[in-house]
């Protein structure tokens, strides 16, 4: 008989429907019931569904059945299915963790059956044991009930189909007896499996770092052996005694998709100890202390007590741009736009439909000049004029040849689309000096309000860092911005690149291609820049590479083309913090001029930094074209650890002081190899800033 504990669940949770006849109607039952499961219940023809009340019952029966089909999978061992159902639907339309009519969840019967990939792939879903085995007397309880009352079942169907006549009942009981001897088979193998099962090794590679001046990160494996049953939690452990007594915390993981830890608010400047033990049906394992046995919160800024560099910067510029502007609210100069309306309440529907207003100013060719140039693009799809021009604005007629300063000018000023008005009030009181760079950058700022009141858009965008320039003395300033919107803008004619490429008719030879013809044949480029200079680098520290060369006017450095926003770079590791021991370590070095750690040395075998900055230093050089050699001439950035944000830190790897600027007509005997670029400085500070 059943217990009472048993008996109580199966009325509250009758769910599982009786057993399958036989071990292979078994699998037709759930994989007929799987291309059921294809179909969503939404696909379903509503209207013919009466009522909201029927639909949820649709939908009810459908997770139903998907839940029977998990336990299916699971007991058969069907890994494949197990996947596909658990990628099909969420843990709670499966009811992963809501035991059947025995008292087992999907979990239970794939660690109980030793079925370690199946249990991986539940545990990586959120799946959890039953709560119900609360002791291992108890888990063995439960398996002895229901290996006995199934032995019982076979035993009382094998009496009457050997007692009872051939007939349809007789073959019906044929069925069920065959599908309860299978299930008796399973009980007996899961009863095994507890049987034979002990507690988990410990985890390996337990490995301890220093996150923050408050906290610690632990990162571990899991144990060698494959004998013992399916780790299904971990603890941590810390103290600030070896011994672990008294203990100052722990904490149970039993989310398994990556197996690290943080334990925060902790002391800085205070040691902990930690270790690790694993968890399975037969218990808990023996704890693993990390390596190092123990780690000190801290910061490299506790060194010398440095704060953060940028710590108020945005506040003061703000407050610096504010009070600017109130000396200037009160000039003549600033009266007429006092009643003028807010452009950039303009909302983008509206606006665009000025693209196709007769009274529009964009233009169709050039002539030699400077111009300004906005593209706007969503997905493959480009936005152009009514005349399938891309907007293209003047500046100055008698500009032919940009000033490298006007166009960084220009850069800076893209980071204040929203002023533009204000900025043009500005420039026109300092214009009576009749300084031709004023006027120059009075145009530029003539030319953007033009720009911006055409489009209804005040944003515009990413200037790009170069602009185009062709033989007949056209220059073309290039703004990129991306809509990402999904809205359907009225009378917005949004034309595929490819499409353009191909209709627009050249009104240039091959061999001197005007600045527009140049544009168009490059979007494509530009616009992957664009995009790769918005992306972001996973968390982590990183060794960086500086390299500048200098020219007449400007100092360009090099970066890689796919990120230009960040400096050449490899990934040191995934933590971020350099710690205050570290720091010391690199102070050291740099105090006694050491040469960058490219071989292994005896003394510091077991510094982990020292170990990783070998592995990256030998990456970088090898990324950016240059002999292992010559890196023992080179020198790590000892003033201070770039951070960007809390996620990112990086370390500088410095060419020799004479090499770190390479001067115009000077050879450069390691050449990068392809895949890299050079930006203005200012440009890639604009970028590393956004």
């Amino acid at each position: 008989k059943m217990t009472q504990q048993m008996r109580d669940l199966q009325l509250a949770q009758a769910r599982k429907p009786p057993g399958p006849s036989s071990p292979n109607a078994a699998k037709r039952l759930y994989r007929n019931l799987s291309g059921k499961f294809r179909v969503n219940y939404t696909s379903f023809d509503e209207g013919s569904l009466v009522g909201r009340g029927e639909k949820e019952k649709l939908r009810k029966s459908y997770l139903f059945q998907s839940n029977a089909a998990l336990f299916e999978a699971v007991e058969l061992q069907d890994l494949d299915r197990v996947q596909e159902l658990l990628k099909q639907y969420s843990p709670e339309e499966l009811d992963l963790n809501t035991p059947n009519s025995e008292g087992l969840l999907p979990l239970d019967i794939a660690i109980m059956t030793n079925n370690a990939p199946i249990a991986r792939a539940l545990l990586q879903a959120g799946a959890k044991e039953s709560p119900h085995f609360v002791s291992l007397e108890s888990r063995s309880l439960h398996l002895c009930t229901l290996v006995r009352e199934a032995e019982q079942r076979v035993n009382e169907l094998m009496a009457q189909v050997v007692n009872e006549a051939p007939n349809a009942d007789c073959s019906d009981k044929e069925k069920q007896l065959k599908a309860w001897e299978w299930r008796f088979r399973l009980y007996k193998r899961m009863k095994a499996g507890f049987e034979h099962a002990r507690v988990p090794d410990a985890p390996t590679s337990v490995h301890l770092s220093v996150a923050s001046s408050s906290s610690l990160q632990v990162t571990f494996w899991e144990p060698l052996s494959v004998n013992s049953a399916v780790v299904t939690k971990y603890k941590v452990e810390w103290s600030c005694s070896p011994t672990f007594s008294p203990p100052l915390g722990e904490a149970v993981m039993d989310k398994l998709k990556d197996l690290h830890f943080t334990i925060q608010g902790l002391v800085s400047g205070t040691a902990y100890y930690v270790r690790v033990s694993a968890y399975n049906m037969k218990g808990w394992g023996p704890p693993q202390a990390s390596l190092p046995p123990f780690a000190i919160p801290s910061n490299w800024r506790e060194y010398d007590g440095r704060a953060p560099r940028r710590r108020g910067q945005a506040e003061a510029l703000d407050h610096l741009l504010g009070q600017v502007k109130t000396v200037h609210q009160h000039c003549v100069c600033h009266e007429p736009c006092k009643n003028q309306p807010q452009s950039r309440k303009h909302s983008v529907s509206k606006s665009l439909k000025h693209l196709f207003h007769p009274g529009s100013k964009f233009l169709k060719t050039l002539k030699r000049g400077l111009y300004l140039t906005a593209i706007f693009y969503k997905d493959d799809n480009i936005l152009v004029t009514h005349e399938d021009q891309i907007p293209v604005v003047e500046i100055d007629d008698t500009y032919s040849c940009l000033l490298m300063q006007d166009f960084l000018w220009f850069t800076k000023v893209s980071c204040m689309w929203d002023e533009i008005l204000w900025l043009r009030q500005c420039v026109t009181v300092s214009q009576s000096s009749c300084s031709c760079i004023l006027q120059t950058r009075f145009k530029m700022l003539l030319a953007i309000s033009q720009m911006q009141g055409l489009l209804g858009i005040q944003d515009l965008g990413q200037v790009f860092f170069e602009p185009v320039k062709d033989k007949q003395g056209n220059i073309l300033i290039v703004t990129l911005k991306e809509v990402k919107t999904n809205q359907t803008f009225e009378s917005v004619r949004w034309v595929p690149i490819c499409k353009l490429q191909t209709s627009r008719k050249s009104v240039s030879s091959p061999e001197e291609p005007t600045a527009l013809d140049t544009l168009l044949i490059s979007v494509q480029d530009k616009l992957a820049y664009h995009q790769r200079s918005s992306h972001a680098l996973p968390p982590g520290l990183y060794l960086g590479y500086l390299k500048l060369c200098s020219a007449v006017d400007q100092i360009r450095v090099l970066v890689p083309e796919r990120l230009p926003n960040i400096l050449c770079h490899v990934k040191i590791r995934s933590n971020p913090n350099i710690s205050r021991e570290e720091w010391e370590w690199l102070q050291k070095m740099a105090s006694v001029e050491e040469p960058v750690p490219t071989e292994p040395e005896a003394d510091t075998s077991q510094n982990p930094l020292f170990q990783e900055l070998q592995v990256a230093i030998k990456e970088l050089m090898t990324l950016v074209n240059i002999p292992l050699q010559e890196a023992k001439d080179f020198r790590l950035y000892s003033q201070e650890v770039l951070d960007f944000g809390d996620q990112v830190s990086f370390l500088l790897l410095l060419p020799p002081s004479d090499d770190v600027c390479t001067a115009p007509g000077q050879n450069n005997p390691y050449t990068p190899r392809s895949g890299f670029l050079t930006l203005p400085l200012q440009i890639f500070e604009l970028g590393e800033e956004g």
